[in-house]
């Protein structure tokens, strides 16, 4: 299908004003790199997103998803396909009882604020992720102890066979960094979160607390995706990296964080190229230093 002729089809599907062409990914991604998408779409509801999708099954287009785009490492070529951005469109939030609803869209800082505002104690420790609801199921988003799978009771997704189903949290399989979204092609639509009762000034001195650890310790005068690194089993991911002798390691503006090491930060004009050579190279100085194999939670596209 020639270029044009998706174009329109898509536009056609969620309206012109909803569709960009060659997009620019380091727009859309927390470490501010990454070229061109062919197509950034942004859906605005569920019956759109399945249009999107079976549009482009039916062209033969790759496709992906996307929420926040803050645990994603787009390469500077960019990606030949339609990005599907569920960020602004789909993000309403909903309060009912001890109980939330958000969209895939909604983002995690959002949530946690209306909980704070409704006296909804229980998701403190999100409201410093920079990620997405779908991001974060996708992944079980934690921080300071806390994680998805420990308020998510519901969660209604656009399965692969193209039928939209609901799975409760223990059917989620929850692990760390993972989630039986992460290890399938389901699409995640929105959530429902149990919470508790809590006084409203004492939920907003925690999530206080929490972002002042955040500043402290992490570089987020820089861009990153975060943590850079999975935590392996029995280790400090930043304590090994500093083992290694690589804070501060840099290759043009792609560093080690001097702040934590823990973190892969983009001092301001690196390339997708130079923050991931700085990850090989960290993932082999680690290895020939203390013989652990670092994984990465950043996700690659377009490589």
């Amino acid at each position: 299908m020639v270029g044009t002729e998706m174009l329109e089809i898509l536009q056609k599907l969620v309206g012109a004003e909803q569709v960009w062409e060659q997009e620019p990914m380091k727009n859309h991604t927390t470490f501010r790199v990454g070229g061109p998408a062919r197509y950034l779409v942004e859906p605005g509801s569920a019956g759109e997103l399945i249009k999107v999708i079976g549009a482009c099954l039916e062209a033969g287009m790759p496709y992906t998803v996307v929420g926040n785009g803050s645990n994603l490492l787009v390469s500077d070529a960019g990606y030949d396909g339609v990005v599907i951005h569920l960020f602004k469109n789909m993000s309403q939030i909903w309060v009912q009882g001890n109980f939330i609803t958000a969209e895939a869209g909604a983002l995690l800082v959002r949530v946690s604020n209306e909980a704070c505002r409704e006296g909804l104690a229980g998701l403190e420790f999100a409201s410093g992720i920079p990620g997405t609801v779908g991001g974060a199921l996708v992944m079980n988003a934690g921080a300071y102890g806390g994680e998805m799978k420990d308020v998510v009771c519901c969660v209604k997704v656009l399965a692969a066979d193209g039928w939209i189903r609901e799975y409760t949290g223990e059917e989620m399989d929850f692990g760390y960094r993972r989630s039986r979204i992460a290890e399938g092609r389901d699409i995640v639509l929105e959530a429902e979160f149990r919470l508790r009762p809590g006084k409203t000034e004492e939920i907003r001195a925690r999530m206080e607390e929490l972002r002042e650890q955040r500043v402290k310790k992490q570089p987020l005068e820089y861009a990153s995706a975060g943590s850079t690194f999975k935590r392996p089993e029995g280790y400090f991911a930043g304590k090994l990296i500093e083992d290694a002798g690589l804070r501060g390691f840099r290759i043009g503006d792609a560093q080690v964080s001097e702040k934590h090491c823990g973190f892969v930060i983009n001092r301001g004009n690196a390339t997708a190229a130079q923050i991931a050579e700085v990850i090989e190279e960290v993932k082999k100085r680690v290895y020939a230093d203390s013989g652990v194999r670092l994984k990465t939670e950043v996700k690659y596209l377009g490589w």
